[in-house]
């Protein structure tokens, strides 16, 4: 089997690191041909591309408001299928959607990998022209569906049930299948039995500083943590654009002891397995890898509901989801997991076990029997 593994760039994001460990996967069975290309300029993954068929094909998508049937697209990425002659393009974020669309190769099958609700796809009625976005969705969206039609069909993997729901509903032709995303569970793994929890409560979130990542609400928690004494920090990883206003609320109100912003780092697994829960703030989480990960690490979660990551919560055993935006009752959580060491320990333990099930190797063997089911249509 010949597969493309395609993503727009390799930058920082959930869907960039599952796009390379899913190819990593693959290159490492037999009878497997996996090569990933990827479009855009940014390569500054922590995971190299050491020992895989990787490709780098410069292209913008463009699409002529006159004629968005007809885009206009560089002649790499078709020179590099027709070379390679896959039985499958798997692609992964929307502006890949856009640039592999481009090209018609009816010979493949095609799955779209989703990985939050993609905005173009939303259904249109006469007030969605209102803007000029509003009007370029419009276009891509019947851009996209008149070449899925070209090349055979599509299928959609949609990583949670509110995403499913979503495609079900916006694209209602082609199939949707929930798929889960993955992780390299031995990389989070942790025996917490041979750990010492400590007295210092050690709080960590990773995300880029963007506005449905919400890290700001970890200043009204820490300042409710504050006035009930508890010595604890919180760490928070990753970089944004809303990087600074975090850091200037963190210093107007005199928590530098208590909330560290380290940036991006390379060692994500080494923060989780030294922390004691894992604090989630997100509006909005299409599944939430990072939730995953951090329970591979024996951590319990405490998060806003995000829709998505409600296939990770259950609650009272692996952590708890609150639909309130309420510091007060997000520290009565953390506080009900970490004063009590038998709760801890038991939701840690069924927090690894829930994990485990999300294993790359497991999901790489689902992921063949789709592609191979599709392949004999």
């Amino acid at each position: 089997m010949r597969i493309i593994q395609a993503v727009y760039c390799l930058g920082r994001g959930g869907a960039e690191r599952l796009t390379l460990d899913i190819t990593r996967e693959l290159h490492s069975r037999q009878d497997i041909e996996v090569k990933l290309v990827s479009f855009g300029k940014s390569v500054d993954y922590e995971y190299d591309t050491s020992g895989l068929d990787y490709v780098y094909c410069p292209t913008i998508p463009e699409i002529s408001v006159l004629n968005p049937n007809k885009p206009v697209f560089s002649t790499a990425f078709a020179d590099l299928v027709n070379d390679f002659k896959p039985d499958i393009i798997h692609s992964h974020l929307y502006k890949t959607e856009i640039i592999t669309r481009g090209i018609s190769y009816p010979k493949a099958k095609w799955f779209s990998h989703c990985h939050d609700n993609m905005k173009p796809f939303q259904n249109f009625g006469l007030n969605n022209f209102s803007s000029k976005r509003n009007f370029t969705n419009f276009l891509e969206k019947r851009f996209l569906f008149h070449r899925y039609k070209l090349n055979g069909g599509n299928r959609f993997l949609a990583i949670s049930k509110d995403t499913q729901a979503y495609f079900e509903r916006t694209a209602p032709d082609f199939p949707t299948t929930l798929f889960p995303n993955a992780i390299d569970f031995q990389k989070f793994f942790i025996d917490r039995n041979s750990c010492e929890t400590g007295t210092k409560l050690i709080l960590v979130n990773t995300g880029n500083f963007a506005e449905k990542k919400n890290q700001i609400f970890f200043i009204k928690l820490a300042e409710v943590l504050r006035t009930r004494n508890i010595d604890f920090e919180i760490h928070l990883l990753g970089d944004g654009g809303l990087r600074e206003s975090v850091t200037e609320a963190v210093r107007k109100n005199g928590l530098e002891q208590n909330i560290i912003l380290h940036g991006n780092v390379s060692n994500v697994a080494e923060f989780l397995q030294n922390a004691s829960i894992y604090l989630h703030s997100a509006t909005y989480e299409p599944l939430g890898l990072v939730l995953i990960e951090a329970m591979a690490s024996g951590l319990p979660v405490v998060t806003l509901d995000g829709k998505g990551n409600r296939d990770l919560i259950i609650q009272g055993k692996n952590g708890f989801m609150l639909f309130e935006h309420d510091a007060e009752k997000f520290a009565d959580a953390v506080l009900v997991i970490w004063n009590d060491k038998t709760k801890y320990k038991e939701m840690s333990a069924f927090a690894q076990e829930f994990a485990r099930q999300y294993d790359i190797k497991a999901y790489i063997d689902r992921l063949l029997v789709l592609y191979q089911n599709a392949l004999m249509l």
